[in-house]
């Protein structure tokens, strides 16, 4: 069956909107990542403020192969511990005197705006947890010691207070 002129010309206005909107969603989601990434690189430099966290949902989570932080306040204590970082994201560690350098994937997810979930993976490697190792055992082993590793650092920093200016 052939297609009218009219038909054609419908199509046509169906196939140019499509694409403004893939245009336009292409447009916000950069507008988005300019908004989040600068505090983003700011908490990887060691050089954030408590402005920088606002990012974050209330219930956000942060999650690398040491920590598994949960809420705002145990994120700021993950990021207010961390020693000199690049930002290429090579992350530069200095532990009992020997370098140690770890190249990552950082993963957000954002929902309305705010992070909701932010892992980064050293080796770009997914993290170790039940879902990702062949014995479920091991992965709960991991991620209580990754808790145990946060709930201690929180301690020690304060429990995500910021420092005086």
């Amino acid at each position: 069956m052939a297609k009218t002129a009219v038909e054609d010309k419908g199509m046509d206005q169906i196939r140019e909107q499509e694409a403004k909107e893939a245009v336009d969603g292409v447009k916000g989601s950069r507008r988005l990542s300019d908004a989040i990434m600068p505090h983003i690189l700011k908490l990887y430099a060691s050089s954030a403020t408590s402005h920088d966290f606002e990012i974050y949902a209330p219930n956000a989570t942060f999650e690398d192969p040491l920590m598994c932080a949960h809420g705002v306040k145990q994120i700021k204590s993950a990021f207010y511990s961390l020693s000199k970082i690049l930002i290429d994201n090579k992350q530069h560690y200095k532990i009992l005197g020997k370098d140690l350098d770890v190249v990552s994937l950082i993963k957000l997810r954002v929902e309305e705006g705010k992070v909701v979930r932010h892992e980064d993976w050293w080796d770009k490697k997914p993290l170790w947890n039940r879902d990702t190792v062949k014995l479920p055992l091991i992965g709960r082993l991991a991620e209580t010691l990754r808790r145990g590793s946060m709930l201690a650092t929180h301690a020690l920093m304060r429990f995500g207070k910021d420092p005086n200016p």
